[in-house]
C-alpha cells in the first residue's frame, strides 16, 4: 500500500489456520489487531470495520487511550511502557518518531529461504525519522505452518554513529491471555515449567552468559488461565538467537498485553556506523488451541526449512559415559564392534582425544590428535568404524580454551578478558575470542583438516562456560555479539567445505538449543542428565519448541551418571526412543539379557523413526498427575 490517502487501512495475512490482521497508518509502524484463529476470507468492508470496532473509548489524551500500539512501540506515540527502540547519538536523537511509513506485502516467501521453499507472506514496513536521521523497518512473516516471525532493523542515515541500546519488537495478545508459562532450571535439570498470573507489570527473563543458558525461558507463553496441552487458547514467543537475550511479557494499565524479545546489547555492541544497519534477532511466535496445537506450528515450520535433516536420523553411540577420558584403543574397538552388532549406525568419540587432555584441566584449544595416546592417529579406530558400516563423529569445544594449553600460552591475547583479567574459570576453562581473525582461522583450519583426514560425518560441538568478562583485546570492548555471529559463520563455513557434515549443539547439555543455533546445527543435546525420570520432563518441555528428530535422547547405564538413580532398561530405552535415539553406555560390560533387550529397542526405533520424526507430538491432559500419556500421530492421521 503506497497511497497515503488510503490510510488508515486494515490488511489480513492468512496461512496455516492463522490470521494476522494489521492496521497500517501513514506515520506509524503496523499495529496487530488480531493474531490467532483464521478469520476466513473477509471482504474489504469487513476489514475496514475493524478499525472503529477495535478503537477503545477516548479518555483524555492519546497517552491514556492508547488506540494503537505498534510492532515497535515508541514513547513519541504516547506509549508509556518500554520503548521498542531505544538509542542515541552521544546522548541526542534518543526518541524516534516517523514522518512517513511505507508498507509493502510480498508473497514470494522469506528471503532467507531459497526459491522453491514453502512461501511465507511478508509485510515490510519502513519508517523514516528525518530529524533523527534514522530508517526503521519491521518485517512480519506468516509461514505456511501458521507460525509468525518478527524482527526490526535500524539503519543509520546520519553522518555520525548511532548506538542502539535495545531493539525489542512486540506482538500483542488479547485480554483472555491471563496466565503466563515459561521454563527455568539449571545444569542437568533444565526445562522445569513455571506458571504465574499475567498481572500488570512486566515478567522479564534475561540471559547474560552469551547463550540462552540452562535456566532459559525457551518459550514464553500467555494463554487462557488453566491452558493445557489439549485445551485453552495460548500464544507463545521464542527468540531465535544464541547470545545475550531477553524475553518479556508486558501488561500495561491501559490494557495492552505484549509479548516481546530481543538481544541484550552490552556497551558499544549496538553502535551503528553511518550507512550501516542493525537487525534484531527473529522473534518466533505461535498460537494454538492448547500447547500441542501451538507446538505443531513450530515443528511444521522447522520441518519445512531447506536445511532440516531429511535422511533417517542414525542411531548413535557416544563414548563419554562408557570411557570418559580413558581412551584405550582396544576398549574403543570393542565398543565399536558391540555397537555395530546392535544395529548402531554412528560412532561418536567424545572428549579426551587431543593433546594434553587426560582430564578437564588442560588441552582445550590444542586441536591435534594426542600422539602419546594415539601414536597412529585416530585411523585405527576410524577405519574400523567405517569397516563396520558406521559413520564416525568427533567431539570438539571450539569456543573454549584451558589456560594450561599450548594455545593459551602462545596467544593469551586470544582469550576474552577485561582489565581484571580473564575472569573466573568454569570447568577449568575460559573462552576463546573468535572476534580475532587469526583465532577464528586457526579453529576453522584445525577442525576442517580433521574432518577431512578422518572422514568425519558428525561434530558434537560443546560449550561449557558462560561468556563472563567477555572483553575483546586489546581494548576490552564487549565481544559477545561478535562471538555469536562468528560461531554461526564458523558452522556455516565448515558445512560449506564439507557437504553432508552434521553438527550437534551441546552446551553442557541444554544451554544452547535455540532456533538461532538450529539454523546451523542438526540436533541439540537436551541435557547432560540422561536419567530417564528427568528426561521425561526434559523431552516433554523441550519438545514444545523442537520436534523429536532434533533432540538427542540416549540410553545410559543401569545407574545414572548424574543422579545415581537405578532405573530399569525398559524405562530408560522407552524414554529415549522419543527423539534422535542413541546409546551412552559401556556395551562391553552389559549382560546378555540387557544386550538382547537393547537390540530390540534399537530395532523398534529404526522401524518407527519415520513416524516419530515426521508426525505431530501429542500429550493427554490426565486428571491423575502420576500418569503420563503421550505419542506421535502422523499428520494425515492414518498412523500413530
Amino acid at each position: 500500500v503506497n497511497d497515503a490517502t488510503a490510510y488508515p487501512c486494515v490488511v489480513q495475512l492468512r496461512r496455516g489456520g492463522t490470521s494476522v490482521v494489521l492496521r497500517l497508518d501513514a506515520e506509524v509502524l503496523p499495529t496487530v489487531l488480531h493474531w490467532g484463529p483464521d478469520l476466513g476470507d473477509l471482504e474489504a468492508s469487513a476489514l475496514a470495520a475493524l478499525i472503529p470496532a477495535l478503537t477503545p473509548p477516548y479518555v483524555d489524551s492519546p497517552v491514556s487511550s492508547q488506540v494503537a500500539v505498534s510492532l515497535l512501540p515508541q514513547h513519541s506515540s504516547g506509549w508509556l511502557g518500554r520503548p521498542g527502540l531505544l538509542g542515541h547519538r552521544a546522548g541526542r536523537a534518543w526518541s524516534a518518531s516517523f514522518g512517513t511509513v511505507t508498507h509493502a506485502i510480498d508473497e514470494a516467501g522469506s528471503p532467507e529461504w531459497p526459491t522453491g521453499a514453502p512461501s511465507a507472506v511478508r509485510l515490510v514496513s519502513v519508517g523514516v525519522d528525518d530529524a533523527g536521521a534514522l530508517e526503521v523497518a519491521v518485517e512480519l512473516e506468516l509461514h505456511p505452518s501458521g507460525l509468525v516471525r518478527l524482527r526490526a532493523t535500524v539503519r543509520n542515515r546520519g553522518e555520525d554513529d548511532y548506538e542502539v541500546v535495545h531493539l525489542l519488537p512486540a506482538l500483542p495478545v488479547p485480554a483472555e491471555a491471563g496466565e503466563l508459562l515459561d521454563m527455568t532450571g539449571r545444569h542437568t535439570h533444565e526445562r522445569a515449567p513455571q506458571r504465574r498470573p499475567f498481572d500488570p507489570g512486566s515478567w522479564v527473563r534475561e540471559s547474560w552468559g552469551g547463550r540462552p543458558g540452562h535456566d532459559s525461558a525457551t518459550l514464553l507463553c500467555a494463554g487462557e488461565p488453566g491452558f493445557r496441552f489439549r485445551s485453552g487458547r495460548v500464544w507463545g514467543v521464542h527468540l531465535a538467537y544464541s547470545g545475550n537475550q531477553v524475553l518479556m511479557a508486558e501488561h500495561t494499565t491501559t490494557g495492552w498485553r505484549l509479548m516481546r524479545g530481543g538481544e541484550l546489547l552490552l556497551p558499544s555492541e549496538g553502535i551503528v556506523r553511518p550507512g550501516e544497519a542493525y537487525s534484531s534477532p527473529w522473534l518466533v511466535a505461535s498460537w494454538g488451541e492448547g500447547l500441542d496445537d501451538l507446538s505443531h506450528r513450530v515443528h511444521r515450520y522447522l520441518r519445512a526449512r531447506p536445511q532440516h535433516p531429511r535422511q533417517p536420523r542414525p542411531v548413535l553411540l557416544n563414548t563419554w559415559e562408557a570411557v570418559y577420558f580413558n581412551h584405550d584403543l582396544g576398549k574403543l574397538l570393542a565398543l565399536a564392534d558391540q555397537a555395530a552388532d546392535l544395529g548402531i549406525e554412528r560412532f561418536v568419540l567424545d572428549d579426551g582425544w587431543f593433546r594434553h587432555r587426560r582430564d578437564d584441566r588442560a588441552g582445550l584449544g590444542d586441536w591435534f590428535v594426542d600422539e602419546t595416546v594415539w601414536p597412529d592417529g585416530l585411523h585405527p579406530l576410524v577405519d574400523r568404524v567405517h569397516e563396520l558400516g558406521m559413520e564416525f563423529g568427533l567431539w570438539f569445544e571450539p569456543e573454549m580454551v584451558n589456560l594450561d594449553s599450548d594455545l593459551a600460552r602462545a596467544h593469551p591475547e586470544w582469550l576474552f578478558q577485561t582489565d581484571h583479567g580473564p575472569g573466573p574459570a568454569s570447568r577449568h576453562q575460559h573462552v576463546l575470542d573468535l572476534g580475532h581473525p587469526a583465532a577464528y582461522d586457526f579453529v576453522l583450519e584445525r577442525m576442517s583438516a580433521l574432518v577431512e583426514e578422518y572422514r568425519i560425518a558428525y561434530l558434537k560441538w560443546d560449550h561449557n562456560r558462560p561468556l563472563l568478562e567477555a572483553g575483546h583485546s586489546p581494548d576490552g570492548r564487549p565481544g559477545v555479539h561478535v562471538q555469536t555471529e562468528a560461531v554461526y559463520r564458523l558452522m556455516t563455513e565448515l558445512k560449506a567445505r564439507h557437504p553432508g557434515l552434521e553438527i550437534e549443539s551441546c552446551c553442557g547439555g541444554g544451554g544452547r538449543l535455540d532456533l538461532g543455533i538450529l539454523d546451523h546445527a542438526d540436533r541439540v543435546w537436551v541435557s547432560d542428565c540422561i536419567d530417564a525420570h528427568e528426561r521425561q520432563r526434559l523431552v516433554r518441555w523441550t519438545g514444545l519448541l523442537l520436534p523429536p528428530e532434533l533432540m538427542g535422547t540416549h540410553v545410559g547405564s543401569n545407574v545414572d551418571h548424574s543422579t545415581r538413580r537405578l532405573l530399569h532398561l525398559g524405562f530408560r530405552a522407552g524414554t529415549a526412543i522419543w527423539g534422535h535415539f542413541g546409546v551412552e553406555w559401556d556395551l562391553t560390560s552389559i549382560s546378555a539379557a540387557d544386550r538382547a533387550a537393547l537390540r530390540g529397542w534399537i530395532d523398534f526405533h529404526i522401524r518407527m523413526r519415520e513416524l516419530l520424526h515426521s508426525g505431530d507430538v501429542v500429550h493427554a491432559d490426565l486428571a491423575n498427575p502420576a500418569l503420563l500419556l503421550e505419542g506421535v500421530v502422523s499428520t494425515d492421521r492414518t498412523d500413530a
